[in-house]
């Protein structure tokens, strides 16, 4: 069993919601990429989702563009994004670690070594937003072979084969993209993601975390009645924007444990 998958059985036997969080590599600056990893985790996250800092993040609003501009500043890359799991894995063996991010630096080193190098470094999964399920059946198959999961969006747009399709290739969770647009990008519409999560039920038995618009505890409330998990991105991403480095760790921290209060509560 992968440590995702153990994760969410573990969640599930408590009767928890999962809190899966994600921050851009190097942003706000490549020294605090694992202090922020680690609190984080302090914090109450279950998954850790790492973003690839990309020059064309098609998926996200300018929230996290901004963090991508940020990090390629100081030219952080794949390989430095490999570097800081291996850090951050020294004293963390259990908190599972999701890399996200788009098809070119993969494509660039090759999928086959990005495998090995992201399951050298401990890494657990990956998101690849331009990966289509439909085109990827042979990455999919290497990465469970190396014990890694792959994990595929689903929006509300998503027809029933394309649902079918990630049933079929991914594996650790499901992600659904609760807006119709980018990142950050709007309010939820909790009755429309109940009753597009339930119909995703239907074919998809993984856990299924929602995530795109939640910004505060309320929200990540009402979507843990329907979700197995609540993914936090572009709020997070706002809070480093809000304060100065020094106090960016004791920020991350602090919100991510008031949301982890708010779904135990």
């Amino acid at each position: 069993m992968s440590r995702i998958a153990s994760t969410f059985a573990a969640l599930k036997a408590e009767n928890k919601t999962g809190l899966v969080t994600f921050i851009t590599a190097g942003d706000p600056g490549p020294e605090l990429t694992v202090p922020l990893m680690h609190a984080l985790v302090e914090g109450g996250a279950d998954v850790l989702e790492l973003g690839v800092p990309f020059s064309d993040p098609m998926a996200e609003g300018p929230v996290i563009q901004r963090a991508c501009e940020r990090a390629l500043k100081f030219n952080i890359g794949l390989q430095d994004v490999f570097g800081f799991v291996r850090e951050f894995r020294r004293t963390n063996t259990t908190t599972p670690v999701v890399l996200m991010g788009y098809a070119n630096p993969i494509e660039r080193i090759g999928p086959e070594n990005f495998i090995r190098c992201a399951k050298e470094a401990g890494a657990d999964g990956a998101i690849v937003v331009d990966y289509p399920p439909e085109e990827c059946a042979a990455f999919a198959e290497s990465m469970r072979a190396n014990d890694l999961d792959l994990i595929f969006l689903l929006a509300p747009t998503s027809t029933t084969r394309r649902v079918q399709q990630v049933a079929q290739y991914g594996s650790g969770f499901s992600y659904y993209v609760s807006l119709k647009g980018v990142t950050g990008a709007g309010s939820i519409d909790t009755a429309e993601v109940a009753r597009r999560v339930s119909a995703i039920r239907e074919h998809v038995k993984l856990p299924i975390g929602v995530g795109f618009g939640i910004r505060d505890g309320a929200t990540a409330r009402a979507v843990a009645e329907v979700a197995d998990a609540v993914v936090i991105g572009s709020r997070i991403i706002q809070e480093l924007e809000s304060v100065p480095k020094e106090k960016a760790v004791e920020a991350v921290r602090d919100f991510t444990s008031g949301i982890r209060s708010a779904l135990d509560a």
